[in-house]
């Protein structure tokens, strides 16, 4: 309680939260404003049909607003979805990979051609959305969602949902610049934890029905506890490999010979393998909700979320992306070199090549135990909903993403609290990164 006692008396870190949660209530608003030309009671009954579908997944990060098709609707995904293209990208445009490395200035042109991206991005995905709302109709083909179609409800459409996504692009970047850090990843958050309170709710009505005995609500608890425990305790975990500094000597004065360590994490590749996953998984469910093909049907009953078949495959999916993201955004060669170039070395190991070997062999071992990490909590859901009848999913991506956000949220907050000489939330002792 000292530690949230003492954010008071810092008048800039006061204001910062007061900031970052006016943005987010503006955030959460636009989610309840509804597009023009959409019957409402009809998108409803059509969401109804779509909970393991990709349209699921999306409102899930949207915070509802796609059920709703709000001006948010399209929620930060499109940003999302950009960021990754320029990693991807980055691997096979030299240019691109040169322009990472020059610093801030190229900091600066990579976010430039993100945001661009995002509104191309937003505008096709727009497009698919208007195009796709005059076929869908409400239960039984009653209603039909989309009052007037035609081409002026189209690009009605593609602004509203563009501009949304644009705005909370700006609203992610106020957070992050004005706010108190990681603004993007905030605005996810929020529209996570929105949907946090119905399900409460909805686990009450159940209760009161008989439908969940007492003592099995408590033993879900209890392991709710553990789970989100287990996540904060291999969020932390850390392979530090020592690295020596030679000596040098610049003019007068001898620097370095110093030794630290290099860092690296046991979840390198965070919660883009399950979204990738989730996303390959959903699609033929997706597709047999517009296409009536048996094959299709087929495919996506057999990896339908409960059937041993997803799980599997689902496991498989998360270890391939856990692996080729890391491959992607961590290049042992690169960090080799960096070493090297400063003087850096790993004690009984040559520079270059060997040191670059010697942390791709430890990176691809600390992987494969990220990678089974992030299966067990992404099947845990399926576990809950057919073992204990959970109304809602915990655990997975979302799960993940609340974890791993308010963790780095109350480190930002910590940090302005300790370069102002104020007691943090944590001991020192808890913050020690274990080995």
């Amino acid at each position: 309680m000292a530690g949230f006692a003492n954010i008071a008396k810092i008048p800039e870190l006061k204001k910062r939260i007061l900031f970052t949660l006016l943005m987010l209530a503006v955030y959460r608003l636009g989610c309840h404003i509804p597009t023009p030309g959409i019957d409402p009671d009809a998108l409803m009954q059509f969401f109804a049909r779509q909970r393991g579908t990709i349209f699921g997944l999306f409102d899930m990060f949207s915070g509802g607003a796609l059920e709703r098709l709000s001006v948010f609707a399209l929620g930060i995904m499109p940003y999302i979805s950009a960021a990754i293209i320029m990693e991807l990208l980055k691997v096979v445009l030299p240019s691109l990979e040169k322009l990472y490395k020059e610093g801030e200035a190229g900091t600066k042109k990579i976010k430039q051609y993100i945001r661009y991206g995002t509104v191309v991005i937003a505008a096709i995905q727009g497009i698919g959305i208007s195009v796709g709302l005059e076929a869908m109709t409400g239960e039984h083909g009653s209603m039909a969602v989309v009052m007037h179609p035609g081409w002026s409800f189209r690009l009605m459409t593609v602004l509203t949902l563009t501009s949304g996504t644009a705005f909370i692009m700006w609203l992610g970047e106020m957070i992050t610049e004005r706010g108190i850090g990681n603004g993007i990843s905030l605005i996810i958050f929020a529209g996570i934890v929105a949907r946090l309170p119905s399900a409460i709710i909805k686990t009450f009505e159940l209760m009161g029905a008989g439908e969940i005995y007492p003592i099995i609500m408590l033993v879900i608890v209890v392991a709710m506890i553990a789970v989100v425990g287990f996540i904060v305790f291999v969020e932390r975990g850390q392979r530090r490999i020592q690295v020596q500094y030679a000596r040098r000597v610049v003019g007068r004065k001898m620097y370095g010979g110093q030794s630290t360590h290099l860092p690296l994490k046991v979840n390198t590749a965070g919660v883009i393998p399950p979204i990738f996953a989730s996303s390959l998984l959903m699609f033929p469910a997706t597709i047999a909700g517009f296409i009536a093909n048996e094959w299709v049907k087929w495919a996506a009953e057999l990896i339908t979320p409960g059937h041993l078949t997803h799980d599997i495959v689902y496991v498989a999916l998360i270890v391939f992306f856990c692996y080729f993201y890391t491959a992607v955004t961590f290049n042992p060669v690169d960090v080799a070199e960096n070493l090297k170039k400063w003087g850096g070395y790993i004690p009984g190991l040559r520079p270059g090549k060997p040191t670059a070997e010697y942390i791709d062999r430890i990176l691809t071992r600390i992987t494969l135990g990220g990678a089974i990490y992030v299966s067990a909590v992404c099947v845990l859901p399926s576990i809950l909903v057919q073992k204990f009848n959970v109304p809602f999913y915990f655990g997975g991506t979302a799960l993940l993403i609340v974890v791993g956000v308010a963790m780095d949220t109350m480190s930002q907050i910590e940090s302005h609290m300790l370069t102002r000489h104020y007691e943090g939330f944590m001991k020192k002792r808890m913050g020690r990164v274990r080995r």
